[in-house]
């Protein structure tokens, strides 16, 4: 650190030096709000990446959900592109939820900065998530009742569909980023999102200085959960070989699982490796909570069971896990690119007559001949991706069923899930991740 408490490039690099190796001239990408955090990140990236030969693009997500964001997104395009930067701002467009307005904008947010990534041929995004904000989502596990996995934190380093995602500040706090962009005479912006009483992070954000004062400072709380991750690490490791061995992976969503082999293994790492099929068959991208994982962990072997938007059907002798059709995402239009967080194509297909995709379900269950199934179980034909127009089936890509019929508008599908089964947070498998692939 410098004498003004600014990191120095020095310091940054030995930050950097965990996610060895890069290319010869890296090129990252950083997600940047206006807050000093990000500002902050974004400026000792740009200089550690000059200083390789490479580049940093900044990504600004407007969630377009305060009057004033696109102003503030523009402020900081301004700011960077003076400082030499490559700034680009990526709107958050269409209806937003009215409920869950947080997880949704944490949703959004990371599609548009993968998408933004995957489209420049960007293999590295950072974030500025630092050791307050690992203390803070201690507490906000520790309040769910997490276990190791969440209680060991955000992780370091992580891999999404399209980049590999790294958190090189999570151990310095933010009161050094602060200082670093004050050194650097950057002027940043404070969210009031992050501020008062109306999200349960905001809330115990205000309750650290009182945490600190008993002896709880965020170095205490955060320093958990490195150990803890060092135990997540190995037990990734042997959920990552259980999921080799015991699970079969269908490149149209689905999944068959081992009985034998996950009675075989210890329960805890049968656990991680049912959270990660759950995760990936399911496209929310996380776990299920550990107290439904536990039950849904012991019904194993019912009859049926759903959970974390899965169900779980015995069938000849073997566990198939699908998708519940009833849980799926509503229909979108074609130009949207993605679908429950499973299945994409190519963004921006053409738009006709009112076409829509979503779930073969039910109702168009009856439409689809069952020579035309390929002899896939019917709940996994109800979880399918379809094309309707006005309530009527058009077609069901993956089967090829209607395709010629609709051929000016069908795109080509693929299962793309949010994350590999490998991955619920972690980055120690690189090699593993690659056997149970995030796009099939």
């Amino acid at each position: 650190m410098t004498g003004d408490g600014a990191i120095t490039a020095e310091a940054f690099a030995a930050l950097m030096a965990p996610f060895a190796p890069f290319e010869p001239a890296p090129r990252l990408a950083v997600a940047v709000s206006g807050g000093a955090d990000s500002l902050a990140l974004t400026l000792l990236a740009d200089a550690w990446a000059r200083s390789r030969g490479g580049s940093v693009l900044a990504l600004t997500v407007d969630h377009g959900l305060r009057p004033e964001s696109a102003a503030e997104a523009a402020g900081v395009a301004a700011q960077l592109t003076a400082r030499g930067t490559a700034h680009a701002v990526l709107p958050w467009q269409g209806p937003k939820p009215a409920a869950d307005i947080q997880a949704a904008a944490r949703e959004a947010r990371y599609r548009l900065l993968r998408e933004a990534c995957a489209a420049r041929g960007i293999l590295h995004l950072l974030t500025a998530h630092h050791r307050d904000d690992q203390a803070e989502t201690l507490l906000l596990r520790l309040a769910r009742g997490s276990g190791l996995y969440g209680l060991s934190g955000m992780a370091a380093e992580s891999y999404l569909p399209e980049v590999r995602l790294l958190r090189p500040l999570l151990p310095v706090p933010k009161a050094t980023l602060v200082a670093t962009c004050r050194a650097a005479g950057l002027g940043w912006v404070d969210d009031p999102g992050n501020s008062g009483d109306r999200h349960a992070r905001s809330r115990l954000r205000s309750l650290l200085p009182l945490l600190a004062a008993e002896g709880l400072a965020a170095e205490r709380l955060a320093a958990p959960a490195g150990r803890l991750g060092r135990a997540r690490a190995a037990q990734e490791a042997a959920a990552a070989a259980l999921l080799a061995g015991a699970v079969e992976l269908h490149p149209l969503g689905f999944a068959w699982i081992d009985p034998a082999a996950v009675a075989a293994a210890v329960e805890e790492t049968g656990l991680r490796a049912l959270a990660g099929v759950l995760a990936c068959i399911g496209g929310s991208g996380h776990p299920p909570r550990l107290e439904s994982l536990e039950r849904a962990f012991g019904r194993l072997g019912s009859d049926e069971l759903t959970v974390a938007g899965c169900r779980i059907v015995r069938r000849a002798g073997r566990w198939l896990v699908c998708r519940e059709a009833g849980r799926a995402a509503p229909p979108v239009g074609l130009a949207a690119g993605e679908w429950d967080g499973r299945w994409r194509w190519s963004p921006g297909t053409a738009e006709a007559d009112g076409i829509r995709l979503g779930a073969v379900g039910q109702a168009g269950l009856a439409a689809v001949a069952r020579e035309a199934r390929q002899g896939l179980p019917a709940v996994v034909v109800e979880a399918l991706p379809a094309l309707w127009r006005q309530g009527a089936l058009l077609a069901v890509p993956p089967l090829g069923v209607g395709g010629e019929a609709s051929s000016a508008s069908c795109p080509s599908l693929r299962f793309a899930p949010r994350v590999a089964m490998t991955y619920l947070g972690g980055g120690s498998l690189r090699g593993l991740r690659h056997h149970l692939c995030m796009q099939v």
